[in-house]
């Protein structure tokens, strides 16, 4: 009997920075994006804003595998390092899978 394939969900992953501004947000963006308007590996959406208290980033990974591996072996360490000029504390975060993705 063959394996069951089962099919990756993408997962969303909601970043809001109390405070943080948008000189703190591109620090931070250029430590763990792999280049200039690029996306890390896995990642298929990436947008960010100034909100009512802050900064808030939304992300949209393949799967939340590809979420933990992007946050466990860049996002992490390199936030841990300091990203000189980037977000002082860590962020409030909320995820969810992804029911509908229109692009």
């Amino acid at each position: 009997m063959a394996a069951k394939k089962t099919a990756l969900k993408p997962y969303s992953i909601i970043h809001h920075f109390p405070g943080g501004t948008k000189k703190q947000y591109l620090a931070s963006l250029a430590a763990v994006h792999p280049g200039k308007n690029s996306l890390p590996e896995g990642q298929l959406f990436h947008a960010a804003g100034p909100s009512a208290d802050g900064w808030t980033v939304v992300a949209i990974h393949e799967s939340k595998k590809s979420w933990e591996q992007f946050r466990d072996s860049v996002l992490m360490p390199r936030m841990q390092k300091g990203i000189k000029g980037g977000f002082k504390t860590p962020p409030q975060e909320s995820s969810f899978f992804v029911q509908n993705l229109q692009t």
